[in-house]
């Protein structure tokens, strides 16, 4: 079971914009992209930036150092979606916003079964495309 923390109340993030939050040893970007929100983890793994602090459109965050731009819904790399950042549960309790200690979605995770993908493991459709490719 997830522990959610309370972060903020409805309302204190405005429309179209986010801000970050120190959850236990992490820092998380919340977004509020027309009422609803959204979370990721704050910084930008290419070279550290606040993401809360970047520019929000249609579900995408612009670092605001380099550019690159996450996916707010699940957490993607724009430019190559098998990368990812972390993402973290909302919910919404009458005026609150809680968020969850634990990412849902974590970026390492994604990261190793896309490697995995990528080698054959664990892919019977590509490794019968290997052994056919091989002959």
């Amino acid at each position: 079971m997830e522990d959610f923390v309370l972060v903020a109340k409805v309302g204190d993030i405005e429309p179209g914009k986010g801000k970050s939050f120190e959850v236990g040893d992490r820092v998380i970007a919340i977004f509020n992209e027309d009422g609803v929100y959204r979370a990721i983890d704050d910084m930008c793994p290419h070279m550290g930036a606040s993401l809360a602090t970047g520019f929000l459109e249609q579900s995408e965050v612009s670092c605001p150092w380099h550019g690159w731009r996450f996916d707010i819904r699940d957490g993607s790399w724009c430019d190559n979606r098998t990368l990812k950042t972390d993402v973290f549960e909302i919910r919404i309790d009458g005026d609150q916003i809680l968020v969850s200690s634990a990412p849902v979605i974590k970026a390492k995770d994604q990261l190793d079964a896309n490697k995995e993908s990528e080698s054959g493991g664990g892919c019977e459709n590509c490794q019968s495309t290997k052994d056919t490719d091989d002959e």
